[in-house]
């Protein structure tokens, strides 16, 4: 799916991604982006001004 999106000129952006090997992976395939778990979890919008700011787990 990533060689078919780059040589139809689009970027790929993985979801789900929840481990750092599954996000090497993808990286290594040539996935531009990726979101997840692995990234954060779900916040309600209040909280994520401060996980913005500040970062995550600080």
């Amino acid at each position: 799916m990533v060689d078919l999106a780059h040589a139809l000129g689009l970027a790929v952006i993985a979801e789900r991604v929840e481990t750092e090997e599954q996000l090497r992976r993808l990286e290594g395939m040539g996935c531009e982006a990726a979101q997840g778990y692995h990234y954060a979890r779900p916040l309600p919008s209040e909280a994520l001004v401060g996980w913005l700011t500040v970062g995550p787990g600080r």
